[in-house]
C-alpha cells in the first residue's frame, strides 16, 4: 500500500464528517469508489462513547477499499479509509494520525471540526472535506477552515439528508464547491482527486496560530496555559461542560465559544446545551419540593398521632404549599424547549419523505 507522499501537489486528502443518518450516506458513498484510489479518506461519525465501532466492518463489506480504525502514531496510506474511534478525537499530523482523547467538541469527540482543522492546517490546498446528514452544525467550522487553507468544500445536499441540519448550516456560512445527492458523491470525489491543487493563499499569523492552538487543544486539556482566552472576546457565558469561562471567537460569520479548560462549541451546540441544562435543573428543584412535601407530610402525620394537632396543621399545610409549587415547575418543564439555531434552518430544509428518497 502506497504512503502518502509528503510534498504531493495533487488533492489526495479526503476528510469526511457525518452524524445522525450519515451512516447509510456513508455506505452510499463506499461502494462507489474504485480500489486504486490514490488518496486517503478520514471519517468521523458520531457514535456514543460506550460503542462498539462496528463501521469499519459495516463499510469495508461494501467496496474494496480497506476500512480500518487506525491506532495512534499510524502512517497514513493511499487507498484506505480510516473511521475515527467512539471518544477518541481523530488529527492528522504530517504523514502520520494521532488519536487522542482531548476536550469535547460541540459535546462530541471524535469531533469533526478537529479533524477538519487538522488536515487544512497541514494539507491546505490538498484537502478535500465533506459534511454529510447529521443534526446541528458540527462541521461548518472545520468545512470553513479546510476552505480558508485553499481546500475544497463539498455537502451533501440537504434535501436529499435524512437530517439536514448540518449541511444547511455549511451553506449558510461556507462558499461550498459543490452540493450534491450523496448518489453522486463517489464520482464526483474520484474526479477531484489527483487534480492539481492551487497556489496556498496567506493567511494572518495571528488566524494560523489560532488554528494550530485549537488542534494542539484537541490533543490535550491545556488551552488556558496555551492562552486560549486571550485569542478572543471574554464573555459572560460559562461553559455547559465545567462551568469554565467562555471566550468568544470569530471565523468569518462564524461565531465560536471555547472554554478556559478546551470545550468547544458552536452557537447552536451552546444553546441546545443550555436549555437542555434548564430542564435538568428545572427536574431537580421539582424533586427537592417533593421530597420537602413527603418530609413535611410525614412530619404531619406524626403530630397527629401524639395528639398534637395545632403542629400537625402547620406542617400538612406547608406540605400543601410545596406539592403546589412542584406541580407549578412540574408544568414548566413540559413547556420547557431544548432550543438550537437550527429553527430557521428546518423551516429552509426538509429532508425528503421515505418515500421519495
Amino acid at each position: 500500500m502506497e504512503r502518502l507522499k509528503s510534498l504531493s501537489k495533487k488533492r489526495d486528502i479526503i476528510v469526511i464528517g457525518a452524524s445522525a443518518g450519515g451512516l447509510p450516506a456513508l455506505m452510499e458513498l463506499v461502494k462507489g469508489l474504485p480500489g486504486d484510489l490514490p488518496a486517503a479518506i478520514f471519517i468521523v461519525l458520531h457514535l456514543a462513547p460506550y460503542s462498539t465501532n462496528y463501521v469499519p466492518e459495516i463499510l469495508s463489506k461494501l467496496g474494496p477499499l480497506a476500512v480500518v480504525e487506525p491506532t495512534d502514531g499510524e502512517p497514513i496510506q493511499y487507498g484506505r479509509i480510516y473511521v475515527a474511534a467512539p471518544d477518541h478525537h481523530l488529527l492528522l499530523e504530517k504523514g502520520k494520525i494521532i488519536i487522542k482523547k482531548g476536550p469535547k467538541e460541540n459535546r462530541f469527540r471524535p469531533s469533526i471540526d478537529a479533524l477538519f482543522r487538522s488536515a487544512s492546517f497541514l494539507y491546505g490546498p490538498r484537502v478535500i472535506g465533506v459534511v454529510l446528514s447529521g443534526m446541528l452544525d458540527d462541521g461548518t467550522s472545520g468545512l470553513w477552515s479546510v476552505k480558508r487553507m485553499g481546500g475544497l468544500a463539498i455537502i451533501q445536499d440537504p434535501l436529499d439528508a435524512a437530517f439536514p441540519a448540518m449541511p444547511a448550516n455549511v451553506l449558510e456560512y461556507v462558499a461550498v464547491d459543490y452540493q450534491v445527492p450523496v448518489a453522486q458523491l463517489a464520482a464526483l470525489l474520484v474526479g477531484l482527486i489527483g487534480d492539481p491543487t492551487p497556489k496556498k493563499p496567506t493567511i494572518p499569523a495571528k488566524e494560523l496560530n489560532l488554528l494550530e492552538m485549537e488542534i494542539v487543544i484537541a490533543t490535550h486539556d491545556n488551552a488556558f496555559q496555551m492562552g486560549i482566552i486571550q485569542m478572543g472576546e471574554l464573555t459572560p457565558f460559562t461553559c455547559p461542560e465545567c462551568h469554565g469561562a467562555l471566550t468568544q471567537l470569530k471565523e468569518g460569520k462564524i461565531m465560536r465559544f471555547r472554554c478556559h479548560t478546551g470545550h468547544a462549541f458552536t452557537i447552536s451546540a451552546l444553546l441546545a446545551e443550555v436549555t437542555e441544562s434548564v430542564e435538568d435543573q428545572l427536574w431537580q428543584a421539582m424533586r427537592g419540593l417533593e421530597e420537602s412535601n413527603m418530609l413535611l407530610d410525614k412530619l404531619g402525620q406524626h403530630f397527629t398521632k401524639e395528639g398534637q394537632a395545632g403542629e400537625a396543621s402547620l406542617f400538612i399545610n406547608k406540605a400543601r404549599l410545596m406539592a403546589r409549587q412542584a406541580r407549578v415547575i412540574h408544568d414548566a418543564i413540559f413547556a420547557q424547549q431544548t432550543l438550537s439555531a437550527d429553527l430557521r434552518l428546518n423551516k429552509k430544509h426538509q429532508p425528503k419523505k421515505a418515500q421519495d428518497r
